[in-house]
């Protein structure tokens, strides 16, 4: 596949602008990445630190850092998208869920095959990864591409390997990396025809040369018609080989109906591209833990196994140091060996203090809202295990309302699109018409975050129930079913277990209507007795009390 030399030299330019606006992030993921998983992120690092770093053990003393950033990915990955139960529901836009059966039978069918194609892909894999990176470097990436066994697939992207760029609605638009592949994976995926002549020079030779590496570049970004690509694809993707000297030639260049990939950030500030994250606002803890820890350890150490002192007679003689060993020692003057001083640290007080840094680095990583219960100290009472929950939740909210922006939605829109180019979807009723698709989440996490705002429901719900005692008139103060209906809503109870305001008040009219039949059944029951008693009963005259009411 042949490019311009001039196309070329602006993918070059894009990428070298890219390069240095995350060069001011670079040293931070690298202090992240050292004091968290160090074994995960050495590309971040050059080559020659790499292979260095690879011969030792790391940095990590005290492994609370790591253990703590864990637990809040997999309870966001268990929260938010687990693949044990639906996280996720389709509505029709401006409907909400007064649809007729039919479209209601629609659409839970394609989200069943959606959790179908979820689960039998890659892609809770590449999200549990994804959240890792989210929760220690503020910033993650997936690629989600069409894929002929599992419909899709998706691929992670090593930080410090890709570079995005914003629109102007700070949205990822652009996305870049560098990165290795071998020979043989080159040929596989792309085909020799596309390869530079050194590439196909190896892959000729089948030999050891086809598990060299060869330096690959990918960039995608918005279709401005720059490609000989049907400009009805919005975005455009290109490879090349870094380092080839065929400046025209491309491995592969393809158009998308939408960006594929998603693209999360935890927290942004102004106009930058990459986020901040739990793991960035930890650091100091964290490096302050393994100096604390590292300490310690020399302060036992100096306790058990002091510098010692020794008589000059015991040089070159065989000694026994360990407990209960005897070492003999020629002269009666001989100081023997003894401490060189004696070292007293405050162990006591120094784990107190590692002990603090601990809880602060958990308490930066949520782990108080995901083992809210089993780390309480003491005994609590639901009431304020449930207001610390939604203190943690609250705090939680904009990063959920973020991560649904920026990675649920265009997620399941990649999906639902792949789907139906590839003929995988029912075909919708005609009572949907052109009606748009809207998601709506139902995850754990979500239908907590909801569950917060029905507080001041309970709380106003039983304010009245107390003040009706003395004053009768409170129950008429709330809209009952408004109220019931909206809680309902808010907990996580389905549209289907609520019936609608029309509904109810159809219902409490037949009930109505069935009671006003009842009571005038009664009350023939209880006249017609009567008339017969006073046609039996004789007056004066001869006739009834009866005829005598009638002539009256």
């Amino acid at each position: 596949m042949n490019i311009t030399e001039e196309l070329h030299r602006k993918h070059v330019s894009r990428l070298t602008a890219l390069r240095r606006d995350r060069l001011p992030w670079w040293q931070s993921w690298r202090e992240i990445a050292e004091f968290y998983i160090p074994k995960r992120y050495i590309w971040l690092m050059s080559g020659d630190e790499r292979s260095r770093y690879l011969t030792k053990s790391g940095t990590i003393l005290d492994g609370t850092g790591t253990n703590a950033g864990r637990v809040l990915a997999a309870g966001m990955m268990n929260g938010i998208t687990s693949p044990s139960r639906p996280w996720f529901k389709l509505r029709l836009a401006n409907y909400g869920d007064d649809v007729d059966l039919e479209a209601r039978a629609w659409l839970d069918e394609v989200e069943r095959r959606m959790m179908l194609v979820f689960q039998e892909s890659n892609f809770y894999n590449a999200m549990a990864v994804m959240y890792l990176d989210l929760v220690f470097f503020g910033t993650a990436s997936m690629l989600i591409y069409e894929d002929f066994e599992s419909v899709i697939r998706c691929y992670n992207n090593a930080l410090g390997e890709y570079y995005l760029g914003q629109s102007d609605r700070m949205e990822v638009s652009v996305f870049a990396r560098e990165f290795k592949l071998k020979v043989h994976q080159l040929e596989s995926r792309w085909g020799r025809e596309n390869c530079s002549d050194h590439v196909r020079m190896k892959i000729d030779k089948r030999d050891g040369a086809l598990e060299d590496d060869i330096e690959i570049t990918h960039l995608i970004q918005p279709n401005t018609g720059d490609y000989k690509v049907s400009k009805k694809f919005k975005f455009i993707e290109c490879y090349w080989e870094t380092t080839s000297q065929e400046k025209t030639r491309a491995l592969g260049i393809k158009g998308f109906n939408e960006l594929p990939g998603i693209f999360p950030r935890w927290e942004l500030t102004g106009n930058d591209a990459y986020g901040t994250a739990p793991g960035l606002d930890a650091l100091g803890d964290v490096i302050q833990l393994q100096h604390e820890t590292k300490r310690k350890g020399q302060s036992l150490d100096y306790m058990v196994r002091p510098p010692m002192v020794a008589d000059i007679q015991l040089q070159h003689r065989p000694t026994a140091p360990l407990p209960g060993g005897i070492t003999f020692v020629a002269g009666i003057n001989s100081i023997g060996m003894k401490p060189a001083y004696t070292v007293q640290p405050p162990i006591g007080e120094l784990t107190m203090d590692i002990r603090d840094v601990q809880g602060r680095i958990r308490e930066t990583f949520y782990n108080d809202l995901f083992k809210m219960i089993s780390q309480l100290e003491t005994v609590r009472s639901a009431t304020e295990i449930d207001a610390r929950r939604e203190e943690k939740l609250v705090q939680l909210g904009p990063v959920l309302e973020r991560f649904q922006n920026e990675a649920l939605n265009p997620g399941i829109n990649r999906t639902y699109a792949i789907m139906g180019r590839a003929g995988l979807l029912p075909e919708p009723p005609q009572s949907i018409g052109d009606a748009q698709l809207e998601i709506q989440y139902v995850s754990i996490l979500s239908a907590a975050q909801s569950a917060v705002g029905v507080a001041p429901i309970e709380r106003f719900m039983q304010l009245v129930g107390n003040i009706s005692g003395v004053y009768a008139g409170a129950l008429d103060v709330p809209n009952w079913d408004e109220l019931l209906i909206n809680y309902a809503r808010d907990i996580g109870v389905k549209a289907s277990g609520v019936n609608s305001l029309e509904s109810i008040t159809e219902t409490r009219r037949a009930r109505a209507e069935e009671a006003q039949a009842e009571k005038m059944l009664a009350a023939g029951s209880v006249a017609a007795p009567a008339a017969k008693l006073l046609s039996e009963t004789q007056v004066g005259g001869g006739g009834s009390a009866l005829d005598a009411m009638l002539s009256a």
